[in-house]
């Protein structure tokens, strides 16, 4: 696997990031429990879409080999994706898209909020512009697990279950300092304040926080993922790769 500098090696991470979760929201067309929440679902989707072609059109242009940013996303394989762990997992019931989508989202809007000073102004003008929308997507997903958690027995149950099975993925998220190659210096205090953020919605929502995940021998920055991202990306791709010379 190709490594590149600090920089490029971030938008990458954001880029993918975004896209992989985009790409599992969009296979909730026709599942979600109500019309609206799938409207509500779609539209985040979009949002982290225009967000993921923001940072890797970026991206592509450092790495200067002649891709774009729609060769990033359908041409490069899952050893090559700098995702999150978490955002490449299935969606499984409603409790588990929203507790994934929290978990990112508390994270996501961290990491834009610093970024949004960064001394580089195309990334501060991407981040300023990202974290208008993030803030709803934290807003909305962070409603829907006190919604879940404080409800009834069964959702009290479904989404405490969600939290317990997801959270091993969260130490990407606890503990950023590689995922966020140093680019940015207050890698600590991101991780202080996501902590802070779910600590304090799963408090509300009467769910019970899971003790600190430990790091595994899979890390999304490297490119070492779970079994899932490749058949996301079988799937995402087929198009692009069967017919390369299409224009759309």
């Amino acid at each position: 696997m190709t490594r590149y500098d600090n920089l490029t090696e971030l938008l990458l991470t954001l880029g993918d990031s975004a896209m992989v979760q985009a790409q599992r929201l969009c296979e909730l067309v026709g599942k979600a429990p109500a019309l609206e929440e799938e409207v509500a679902l779609m539209n985040v989707g979009l949002d982290l879409v225009g967000q993921a072609r923001n940072w890797l059109e970026y991206a592509a242009e450092r790495i200067d080999d002649g891709r774009n940013a729609d060769d990033l996303v359908f041409r490069r394989d899952e050893r090559a994706y700098r995702n999150l762990l978490i955002v490449e997992q299935p969606n499984g019931d409603f409790a588990m898209v929203m507790a994934k989508q929290f978990l990112f989202d508390a994270w996501h809007y961290q990491v834009l909020a610093h970024l949004a000073n960064h001394a580089e102004a195309q990334i501060a003008a991407i981040a300023k512009k990202s974290i208008k929308e993030v803030e709803y997507h934290l807003r909305r997903s962070s409603e829907w697990v006190r919604r879940l958690g404080d409800g009834t027995d069964e959702s009290h149950q479904r989404m405490q279950t969600a939290i317990d099975k997801i959270w091993r993925f969260s130490f990407e998220l606890a503990d950023s300092a590689e995922v966020l190659t140093n680019e940015i210096p207050e890698g600590d205090s991101i991780c202080s304040s996501w902590h802070t953020t779910v600590a304090n919605v799963l408090n509300e929502s009467t769910l019970s926080e899971p003790a600190p995940a430990s790091a595994i021998y899979l890390s999304g920055h490297t490119g070492m993922h779970s079994e899932h991202l490749g058949l996301l990306l079988a799937e995402m791709q087929f198009l692009p790769r069967a017919y390369p010379d299409a224009n759309w």
